[in-house]
């Protein structure tokens, strides 16, 4: 299957930084993740996703989903279950395991749905 493959540009702008702020992720009250080191990534008007090192996720909630899904921009993105004692959230989170060259600095981290669980970026 040939894919598309797009670069980040004036007509759809992509930019990776520091968050600067502490990033902690609830699914079902429990803590799944908390971090300083998040990066925040901003693509073209959409509200900014905050990108978590995997390292600061907590492994005992994370299940492997079968979704996958294509983003000319960013490459293959694979899905996460995430399970707390108050039940399973699926495709609550993605990451792209092998992100293409514009953007990464995103590999090895983790994006959560705003909607499934309960993201909050405090001031540091």
């Amino acid at each position: 299957m040939t894919r598309t493959v797009k670069i980040p540009g004036p007509d759809h702008p992509i930019t990776i930084a520091p968050a600067d702020r502490r990033v902690v992720v609830r699914a079902g009250g429990h803590v799944v993740a908390s971090t300083t080191r998040a990066l925040a990534l901003q693509e073209a008007d959409y509200p900014v996703v905050y990108y978590v090192p995997l390292a600061d996720v907590d492994p005992a909630v994370l299940a492997d989903s079968d979704t996958t899904t294509y983003c000319p921009y960013k490459g293959d993105a694979s899905y996460h279950d995430v399970s707390t004692a108050a039940g399973t959230v699926s495709d609550a989170a993605w990451t792209y395991r092998e992100p293409y060259d514009s953007v990464a600095p995103i590999a090895g981290h983790l994006a959560f749905y705003p909607d499934r669980v309960e993201i909050v970026a405090e001031e540091t």
